[in-house]
């Protein structure tokens, strides 16, 4: 199993003194140090018009930190796909597998903030249809060797081909998943999945349930399963007052940044985001002693590990960590990224290959 860094840039906390500008710099020099340390890839969110997601281009960033290694998996965590155009996501991520001699792991989703469409004039009640879509001329422009032409009931064009052209044909793709449409989708067209684990236990019951629910709707779709990966919070901690600190620091999180972005309003809420209304509803509930490995990695190396042998038993091919939660200082979440590669991850098969 291997592991990579993971952030959402969320900035969403009261008393909070640390400027966007500042965390994105933060951002980039840890998405860098990922690879000085070993990690496999660097998965970077996309958020737009608050701050709880400060990182609105993860493209760019992405490219700065492609010019600044040369191994490291680059990725986007996730394209909120809806709104942009497929042509132009497709021509922006194989430019960047171009330059970054085909690093590129694609991941798209629907997101899950109403008011991040509206600016742009995008459906969020209709944005299920406008991404699968979006997905599926995305990913025919990558592997077209001849241009493409696609009417469909969002996108219109005709011969159309891209260039550059992506080194990877196709680049590999994910599908988001906190619910079993985006499931059915990763399946049908063939895609990666990558899920969170505190969703899918809420959803599911664990990360065992989803990846067999993914493995069989994608062979009762003709497909071969693909890579099954998820993310995770994770907070280092070696004795009572570290847990109790970092407990509260991820129900901050919780409370701060994720309830105010998810769709939980049952009398607002659009039909294919329902689940989020129970969502929400749990996570007001949390308390510090619930949070268990089904949601996020606290403790020492040994207690960290333990939990992901787990996750590597569920057939999970990789997990990317999400150390720089809840205002975790930049110098602490670099702290603790050299430590888990140290003490963690050399007891999993490979964990620092590369591709």
């Amino acid at each position: 199993m291997q592991f990579g860094y993971f952030t959402l840039s969320d900035n969403h906390y009261q008393d909070d003194r640390r400027s966007a500008n500042q965390f994105v710099a933060d951002i980039i020099d840890e998405a860098v140090y990922a690879e000085e340390v070993g990690l496999h890839s660097a998965w970077i969110g996309e958020h737009h018009f608050s701050t709880l997601g400060v990182l609105s281009c993860p493209d760019l960033a992405l490219a700065f930190v492609a010019a600044r290694t040369r191994h490291i998996r680059l990725a986007p965590a996730v394209t909120v796909l809806p709104l942009h155009h497929p042509i132009r996501a497709a021509e922006q991520w194989a430019s960047l597998d171009l330059l970054s001699g085909g690093r590129v792991d694609f991941a798209a989703g629907r997101g899950y903030d109403r008011r991040e469409y509206r600016p742009f004039g995008v459906s969020f009640e209709d944005n299920q249809a406008i991404f699968e879509e979006g997905m599926e001329v995305v990913r025919r422009l990558w592997s077209a060797d001849e241009p493409i032409s696609h009417h469909g009931r969002h996108y219109h064009f005709d011969e159309v081909a891209i260039t550059p052209r992506p080194v990877q044909r196709p680049i590999p793709s994910y599908v988001a998943s906190f619910s079993q449409p985006s499931i059915e989708l990763a399946a049908r067209l063939g895609c990666n999945l990558i899920v969170a684990p505190f969703a899918a236990a809420m959803t599911y019951g664990g990360l065992r349930q989803v990846n067999d629910l993914y493995r069989e709707t994608c062979l009762r779709h003709g497909q071969s399963p693909g890579r099954p990966m998820c993310s995770y919070f994770i907070h280092y901690a070696d004795n009572p007052a570290e847990e109790a600190a970092a407990r509260a620091r991820q129900i901050r999180y919780y409370n701060e940044c994720v309830i105010a972005a998810f769709p939980g309003d049952p009398r607002t809420a659009p039909p294919s985001y329902r689940y989020f209304v129970a969502m929400v509803e749990r996570l007001r509930q949390v308390r510090p002693q619930d949070l268990t490995d089904n949601s996020v990695l606290i403790g020492s190396s040994a207690q960290i590990g333990e939990a992901l042998k787990k996750v590597e038993a569920a057939g999970f091919d990789e997990v990317i960590l999400y150390f720089n939660v809840g205002l975790k200082p930049h110098s602490q979440v670099k702290d603790e990224m050299a430590r888990f590669m140290a003490e963690v991850a050399p007891s999993f098969a490979n964990p620092f290959a590369i591709g």
